[in-house]
């Protein structure tokens, strides 16, 4: 089997869905926005420093679909998708999946973003397969099914996303030996995947990233 894999913020996306999306919640006035800017921008420069703590970051961006429930938040992403993603996603990026399907390639998106904000996007890249963050949801006597705000198994983060991989592949009855594998993505913080697969390519590269592709001899590529 060839493998591909796609990081999706700042990889196949110009934005970071995560980001945009708790952005997008302060407008239609789910959160304060003083408190919530301050907060999400805190997360975000930790996680561009490597240093987040996802579980911590996915309770507080979780936390306004929690309150808003599942019925408001499917309207409210729809909107989101309109108004934010969609304008954001590049005829490049489509072109680039649209190869690798049309050659033949088992695509899927591996980001560390959750699966509330990414499945809608990875449907408008025509992606099936997802690893994202999986949500855990209230399956208790007299609960509701809805997102608690907890994470659910490995979180598909750092080397978490090489775990979450191998147990996408074990389901298949398969292991690395068994694909041929490749992996775009923009971050230093997918170092221990880019390590893993056999075609690392560092897209549109943060500084770190750019600096080791150079220094190893990885692809660079420049999407957007």
């Amino acid at each position: 089997m060839k493998l591909t894999l796609f990081d999706l913020d700042h990889t196949l996306l110009p934005i970071d869905s995560d980001y945009s999306w708790g952005v997008f919640t302060t407008t239609i006035g789910w959160t304060d926005p003083i408190d919530f800017k301050r907060r999400n921008d805190e997360f975000f420069a930790h996680y561009k420093a490597g240093t987040l703590d996802i579980h911590d970051y996915v309770r507080f961006a979780t936390n306004a679909l929690r309150l808003q429930g599942a019925a408001k938040a499917a309207a409210a992403h729809a909107e989101f998708m309109r108004s934010v993603v969609q304008p954001a996603i590049t005829e490049q990026a489509l072109a680039l999946v649209r190869q690798h399907r049309e050659a033949g390639d088992k695509v899927v998106i591996v980001t560390a973003t959750n699966e509330f904000v990414t499945r809608p996007i990875a449907q408008a890249f025509g992606v099936t397969d997802l690893i994202a963050v999986e949500l855990e949801r209230d399956q208790a006597n007299g609960g509701i099914g809805w997102i608690t705000g907890e994470i659910r198994g490995v979180p598909s983060a750092r080397e978490g996303k090489v775990t979450r991989v191998e147990q996408w592949l074990a389901e298949r009855s398969l292991g690395w030996s068994d694909v041929q594998s490749t992996f775009y993505t923009d971050s230093i913080n997918d170092l221990k995947l880019l390590e893993r697969v056999n075609h690392p390519v560092a897209t549109n590269p943060d500084a770190p990233l750019r600096a080791l592709a150079t220094k190893r001899g990885w692809r660079i590529l420049e999407l957007f």
